[in-house]
């Protein structure tokens, strides 16, 4: 998942809804979100490479519906090929029973052994995000707070372009009540941030320009799938996906 925005305890009967896309190599082997067979309560998506996930729910648990979504963290130092997946970060949450703030603490001293992430995670009642690329509250678990966030491949609401154009266009159709093919249609602008306001995350001008658009098209790596999610105060959790790629 390379891109998230969610409203936290926003949306009167709904604690959570996020919108996310996660942006992939084409050629890397992965099933569409549904209930897994040996975790019948996890729906998700799947890496077939590595068997983790980039964003799920869970039907039911200790404290009703849980969620988990992860970003990559882009920086000179996240590109090691003998760190370990960390999509196993939202497949351990999701088929685990430890609350949010156990299971932080249970990766925290590994956590630099990863690539850069971002972890955002919990139930109808907290929501945790937690970075091995931030100092202080990230490296803790950071409780949130009632609002709307966004996250990319930098820390929780780096401000870049996207983030700011995306939590703004979903702050209004939250306002709004809008439909959910609303937030898909929000999900699939192309349009690329000037040059003057992209981050400097060490890589070449060129690729940060075609990285800086919500959905990403480049010939090998792209946007391959939109995500809706909501976690209900009396049901259970809804996720729906699109597959672009």
């Amino acid at each position: 998942m390379c891109l998230i925005v969610f409203a936290w305890k926003v949306v009167p009967g709904a604690p959570l809804v996020a919108a996310a896309n996660r942006d992939e190599f084409y050629d890397r082997p992965a099933a569409p979100a549904a209930a897994w067979p040996e975790h019948p309560q996890v729906i998700a998506g799947r890496d077939l490479k590595f068997g983790g996930s980039w964003m799920g729910i869970t039907q039911h648990g200790a404290n009703g519906p849980r969620f988990a979504a992860l970003t990559n963290f882009r920086g000179p130092q996240d590109r090691r090929t003998d760190a370990p997946s960390r999509g196993a970060l939202v497949a351990d949450f999701l088929t685990g029973e430890l609350s949010a703030a156990d299971y932080l603490a249970s990766i925290a001293d590994g956590a630099g052994a990863y690539n850069g992430f971002n972890l955002v995670l919990g139930d109808r009642e907290q929501l945790l995000w937690f970075s091995n690329r931030g100092g202080g509250d990230a490296r803790n678990g950071k409780p949130l707070e009632p609002g709307i966030y966004g996250i990319s491949n930098g820390l929780l609401d780096a401000p870049w372009p996207k983030v700011l154009r995306t939590k703004a266009q979903f702050a209004s159709l939250l306002c709004q009540g809008a439909p959910e093919d609303a937030y898909f249609e929000m999900l699939a602008d192309t349009t690329r941030a000037p040059d003057m306001r992209l981050p400097d995350t060490g890589i070449e001008l060129d690729l940060e320009r075609k990285l800086s658009a919500v959905c990403i098209e480049t010939p090998g790596y792209g946007t391959r799938t939109s995500t809706v999610v909501k976690l209900y105060a009396d049901a259970p959790g809804e996720l729906h996906e699109r597959l672009l790629q």
